[in-house]
């Protein structure tokens, strides 16, 4: 099943937290994926900071995106997680 991101915040370390339509909150690390194309692009903290939702998939300028299947299975659970 398919679940669309609702909410994402960047935070230093290449981190975003997450949140679910189904309300799981979770923490996703790009550290594995930031030298690799087309994230290395988001290594200006700049960039990666720009991280907006886009039709439930997390997305930044230049047409770069990441599945949000990928987010929701590779995420860390965090049910605590607060976005302030």
């Amino acid at each position: 099943m398919l679940l669309d991101v609702i909410k994402v915040i960047p935070k230093e370390g290449y981190v975003l937290f997450l949140e679910f339509e189904n309300g799981e909150k979770k923490i996703f690390s790009f550290n594995e994926l930031i030298d690799k194309p087309p994230f290395d692009k988001l290594k200006l903290s700049s960039r990666f900071f720009a991280a907006k939702v886009d039709y439930g998939t997390v997305t930044w300028p230049g047409e770069i995106d990441i599945a949000p299947d990928t987010l929701y299975t590779l995420g860390e659970n965090a049910p605590n997680l607060k976005f302030n």
